[in-house]
């Protein structure tokens, strides 16, 4: 029997490399529950193993800026090449550091104990261009910051430890949003471009200045049990926005924030359609979360496209929408074949909102005449207490929402449930309560719904 102390005893790195392959287990194992992690292959044995504590850093005080140290330890694993990549490990204690870039074949591992902090200090932040399909920043004309943690064009990229904590630190960059004084647009905690064959498991995000998780360009992506947190009041903190992206799986996480714990967008206006890349093929499961906005969301940036979408077993308590799938004229792309299931809500005001009436435009350049396309969106065994308003489905006067099949979705409310609102849809509804819309009472929308069920 190895005696207690021994990883103290001279065998502390062997000790690490054990508990780290064990997190790692965990983190690719999918359970016994039903499962789309296997999108991605299980990651490579990593043949080289690095601490960030090597590099300096002030051995994570807290106090000493990081970032050099974290700079380095990526130049290093890309200098090595060694074979399956290499590990960077993240010990216990509070790396203050600025943003830095990933590296391809790399697992970037948080100890137990282990915080990356993002410094307040917006000098420390560089400026990169804006997205392609956004064409300017998210907030404001020109650049934007870049994330904490960054990559571009990455491949067999892991994001895990043992629930470490990822800091953005926002209350800084909320305070310039709300006083006006921001010059650029904030940034993510991470995001991954162009990138494929990425994991992020068991790390807890909290303090975003902006979204959470953001992937865009990106294939073959999974994020499973993680956490992320911020305030209700924190502007704009979504918690994962997959962008553009295909092949993602999104699975067991827990997200409280103050903006759509799940937003799944495809680009903006005329950037968005001239770009072209639809986000298609996501599994949305076992999401728990609250939020003032939406629980899951589509959109609004969806020019370039959003269909293929699953999301299912869903339970959000006292946030303003359950599921709210959103557009507008201008935006043109295609929200289409789309199935949300078994959802639980309480607490709710808004159970349901389809809209193509939601969200501003990068500039006036944007073509009134291009119109989105909404069609075949399957919302079912939806169950929801303490709800406000049943919701809306309000599509174009001139593009309406066709086949919208709404069946077993039942809101109840400590007062009688506000009625349901529809304008420019069709569809069908099946055993709806409060009682549906006329405009998805028609039989003609009735065999889409049958067949989707």
């Amino acid at each position: 029997m190895r005696r207690a102390g021994a990883c103290v005893m001279g065998r502390r790195r062997w000790c690490l490399l054990v508990a780290v392959a064990v997190a790692l287990s965990a983190a690719v194992g999918a359970g016994a529950q039903e499962t789309c992690s296997g999108i991605v292959p299980a990651p490579p044995r990593r043949g080289a193993w690095v601490s960030v504590a090597s590099f300096g850093g002030g051995a994570g005080d807290g106090r000493t800026l990081s970032t050099a140290a974290f700079q380095a330890a990526v130049a290093s694993i890309e200098r090595r090449r060694a074979p399956g990549g290499a590990l960077l490990y993240v010990p216990p204690g509070v790396w203050l550091t600025g943003p830095f870039n990933l590296t391809s074949h790399m697992t970037l591992f948080l100890a137990r104990g282990a915080v990356i902090r993002a410094t307040q200090d917006t000098s420390s932040w560089p400026l990169i261009e804006p997205l392609p399909s956004y064409g300017r920043g998210r907030e404001l004309p020109g650049g934007r910051y870049m994330s904490l943690i960054h990559g571009n064009g990455l491949q067999d990229v892991v994001i895990t430890g043992e629930n470490g904590t990822i800091d953005g630190q926002g209350s800084a960059w909320w305070d310039m949003w709300k006083k006006g004084t921001l010059s650029f647009t904030r940034p993510h905690l991470l995001e991954l471009m162009n990138s494929s064959d990425v994991v992020v498991s068991n790390v807890v995000f909290q303090d975003s200045p902006f979204w959470n998780i953001h992937p865009v360009y990106c294939s073959n992506l999974v994020i499973r049990n993680v956490t992320i947190l911020a305030p209700h009041d924190s502007p704009n903190t979504d918690g994962i926005d997959p962008d553009s992206s295909s092949n993602v799986c999104i699975e067991d996480c827990y997200i409280s924030t103050g903006d759509d714990l799940i937003a799944i967008k495809s680009g903006w206006d005329e950037y968005g359609m001239a770009y072209g890349r639809p986000s298609s093929h996501i599994t949305v499961r076992r999401i728990t979360g609250s939020s003032p906005f939406a629980g899951f969301a589509v959109g609004s940036e969806t020019s370039g496209g959003v269909e293929h979408i699953l999301a299912e077993h869903l339970n959000f308590v006292s946030s303003g929408f359950g599921i709210h799938i959103k557009t507008n004229t201008g935006r043109g792309g295609f929200i289409r074949n789309v199935t949300v299931s078994d959802v639980t809500l309480d607490t709710v005001r808004y159970g349901l909102r389809i809209a193509g009436d939601v969200g501003g435009h990068p500039d006036d350049r944007y073509d009134r005449n291009a119109l989105p396309v909404v069609d075949g969106l399957t919302i079912k065994n939806v169950q929801g207490q303490n709800i406000r308003e049943a919701g809306s489905i309000k599509g174009i006067a001139t593009s309406a929402f066709s086949r919208i099949c709404l069946s077993n979705v039942k809101f109840n409310g400590g007062t009688p449930v506000r009625p349901w609102k529809c304008e420019a849809v069709s569809g069908a509804a099946l055993d709806v309560q409060p009682s549906p819309c006329t405009e998805l009472t028609s039989t003609s929308g009735m065999s889409f719904c049958t067949n989707s069920l």
